[in-house]
């Protein structure tokens, strides 16, 4: 808050301090009749200031709760919603998104919002991994948690109960604040930090429609959670839809292989992290100390399809990201590290 700055001249004397006639040059009067001048003036500028100051703090922070936490994901600028207002899959999927600034328009269809740089686009498709199209496959995206998410376990996993603790040790210090479950899949952990009611508002994202899909056909199967702090979200891990310093909370659970490129992702999150915000992510690793020689060349021929990192490689990523703090717990070939944004 900027502090005025006022010149002693006889003007103000007069304004402030009324019971003191105008000083001549050689005009004296007693320090302690000073003082009283002084702290009455004081006293004044408190009294007229003190109330709308807070009351506009107040103001401040009613908007910060109530704002919607979505960003338009070209300029980053906060998008102007038109719709039913409340956090919740139903209020959110009939809302309209509109960016002032591209004048860029984004909508909902199949019960999830996308804001993808891409979103609305007629004619043009962009080309990407195979990595990626895999998991926007409709099979893939059915038997994600049929059977897919299992196999894990053969890595080192040590099934999805144990990793949700495991994070929600890691997120403690952020707990009641916005967390975002990037690169999602069919919404697993999404559900659950939900459910858990330890945070303000969870945003389940992912690049994919059909696991996007298939999360809202688990929340719709689970009347126990919530819809009051959920939303689904289509979104590129690489440009993500949040401005800058606004989340509390990024988890990213089996998911930093991936991604095309790791290090755009992690920096991205970095991005949307405030100060003191914490990310926490799972993958496989390339290798462990233990594994055999004839894993080590399986995992290095898969390296043009997944970005399978050693533990040292997790690390200088999320350092190099501006990230500090950061943690790890590995088991055979899985890793769970945490960091923070200083």
């Amino acid at each position: 808050m900027a502090m005025a700055s006022f010149s002693l001249n006889p003007l103000h004397q007069q304004t402030f301090c009324p019971k003191f006639h105008r000083l001549s040059r050689n005009s004296a009067i007693s320090p302690s009749r000073l003082r009283l001048c002084a702290l009455r003036f004081s006293s004044t500028i408190r009294a007229s200031s003190a109330l709308p100051f807070q009351s506009d703090l107040n103001t401040q922070q009613s908007q910060t709760l109530d704002a919607d936490p979505f960003a338009c994901p070209v300029c980053y600028e906060p998008l102007i919603r038109k719709g039913p207002p409340g956090f919740n899959l139903s209020a959110i999927y009939s809302s309209g998104f509109k960016c002032k600034n591209c004048n860029k328009t984004y909508s909902s269809k199949d019960n999830y919002l996308d804001l993808t740089v891409t979103a609305g686009m007629k004619v043009y498709t962009e080309a990407r991994p195979v990595g990626t199209e895999l998991f926007r496959s409709p099979v893939v995206s059915f038997l994600y948690e049929r059977g897919w998410r299992q196999i894990f376990s053969q890595g080192g996993f040590p099934g999805p109960d144990e990793e949700f603790k495991m994070a929600q040790e890691y997120f403690k210090p952020v707990q009641g604040g916005l967390l975002i479950d990037v690169s999602c899949g069919s919404g697993l952990f999404s559900r659950k930090f939900a459910k858990s009611g330890t945070y303000s508002k969870v945003i389940a994202s992912d690049f994919s429609e059909n696991m996007l899909r298939q999360c809202y056909d688990f929340i719709k199967q689970d009347n126990t959670i919530p819809n009051t702090n959920l939303a689904l979200v289509r979104a590129d891990v690489s440009r993500l839809p949040f401005p800058s310093g606004s989340v509390d909370a990024v988890h990213a659970g089996a998911a930093l292989h991936c991604w095309p490129s790791p290090s755009n992702a992690i920096a991205e999150i970095s991005r949307v992290l405030r100060s003191g915000g914490v990310f926490v992510g799972t993958t496989f690793l390339r290798y462990s100390e233990s594994s055999p020689w004839v894993e080590r060349v399986v995992r290095e021929s898969l390296m043009g399809t997944y970005s399978y990192l050693i533990k040292e490689e997790v690390e200088e990523l999320c350092t190099s990201c501006g990230l500090t703090n950061y943690q790890c717990q590995v088991q055979q070939t899985f890793i769970m590290f945490s960091a923070e944004k200083p």
